[in-house]
């Protein structure tokens, strides 16, 4: 079978805010000091285990010129550009029938283009079970990350205790978000995983999903299977999508389906989804900070975020336990306990001012 990986990359980062903006938000970002963007590190990864011409980038057609930037090897085909945000099953849809057009019993990987792995062999060696359990399964399976903390940030997969091929099970039950009671008891059980979001199928159990539980949205991508690889595909993607539900894949097909399942997984990931989450995984200095950047002057700061991406000197003193992101054009001071609150002041600093700051 044909092995491709989708790589979603139309994501705004708004909880990375004032370094996320809009016109470059965080998947193009070098937001670990590596030298390389979040979207460059994970297509590196994944063109160690699928082969480079069947790795498709899957954003917003915004930032197609973006994309070829930081990918130059990859073509004009390898790039599905979205006309707007609808969350994640019609660009999974998307892609899924553009593959289906020309590679029906293909599989492929699905996986966000800004997270964080830090033990890629054992990640590999996951991904590499995982197709292989769903090239002889009629299975929809996602990487479930076993927790360290009862965090309530992330969504939480219960599976069955028998096992299948590869150490995978069969899903028992999602729960989105829990409070920290439910999350410390979801811990303790032993039998729940974090969400990482990573799914693995063949194109033929993917489409039938969409088919059974999203069929609005598969009815719209497979109403004209030949105009994909065609000059007029951009014209009919532009045509379609403002009809397309704004669902995820989760809530749209992973959560009705009755043929999903999970495999417990290992390999140091983090979603980065916020300045807190880059602080638990990035290299810390002696007094527990997390600095990015140059002309930072420190003194008497502890266990915080420290980021400085002006021209500016940036000279910080007596602080405990907090954020500061320093822009050319904006800066972000909040504690990291309330870190939550900055996609809502995003939100509110474009209500007062346009796109100025957004």
């Amino acid at each position: 079978m044909k092995q491709f990986a989708i790589i979603m990359a139309g994501g705004v980062g708004s909880r990375f805010w004032p370094l996320s903006r809009t016109e470059r938000p965080k998947q193009f970002l070098d937001i670990l000091g590596l030298g390389k963007s979040l979207l460059q590190l994970t297509y590196e990864r994944f063109k160690k285990i699928i082969p480079e011409e069947n790795i498709l980038i899957v954003t917003n057609e915004s930032y197609r010129d973006l994309v070829k930037l930081q990918l130059p090897e990859i073509s004009d085909d390898q790039i599905l550009g979205e006309p707007m945000a609808k969350n994640t099953a019609p660009c999974i849809a998307y892609a899924s029938y553009k593959i289906k057009s020309k590679y029906p019993d293909a599989s492929c990987v699905v996986a966000p283009s800004d997270h964080l792995i830090i033990d890629e062999k054992a990640f590999t060696d996951q991904i590499l079970k995982g197709l292989q359990f769903v090239e002889a399964h009629d299975a929809l399976l996602t990487l479930g990350i076993k927790p360290s903390r009862p965090d309530t940030g992330y969504g939480y997969i219960q599976y069955k205790e028998e096992q299948e091929d590869s150490g995978v099970h069969k899903v028992k039950t999602f729960t989105e978000k829990p409070d920290l009671e439910l999350a410390n008891q979801f811990l303790e059980s032993g039998d729940f995983l974090w969400n990482a979001g990573i799914f693995i199928w063949s194109i033929k159990a993917i489409t039938s999903a969409f088919n059974e539980h999203l069929h609005e949205v598969a009815e719209l991508f497979q109403s004209e299977e030949s105009i994909y690889f065609d000059e007029k595909e951009h014209a009919f993607i532009n045509e379609i999508y403002p009809a397309c539900s704004n669902i995820s894949i989760d809530y749209g097909v992973i959560e009705k389906a009755g043929n999903v399942y999970v495999l417990p997984s290992d390999f140091g990931w983090s979603d980065l989804g916020t300045w807190k989450s880059l602080h638990e995984v990035f290299d810390k200095n002696s007094d527990n900070n997390a600095v990015i950047g140059e002309r930072i002057e420190m003194n008497d700061i502890t266990s915080s975020v420290v980021v400085n991406d002006s021209d500016k000197l940036m000279v910080v003193e007596g602080l405990d336990n907090v954020i500061i992101v320093n822009t050319n054009d904006a800066l972000l001071i909040c504690s990291i306990d309330k870190e939550q609150n900055v996609k809502r002041i995003v939100g509110d600093i474009k209500k007062k001012y346009k796109d100025k700051y957004h």
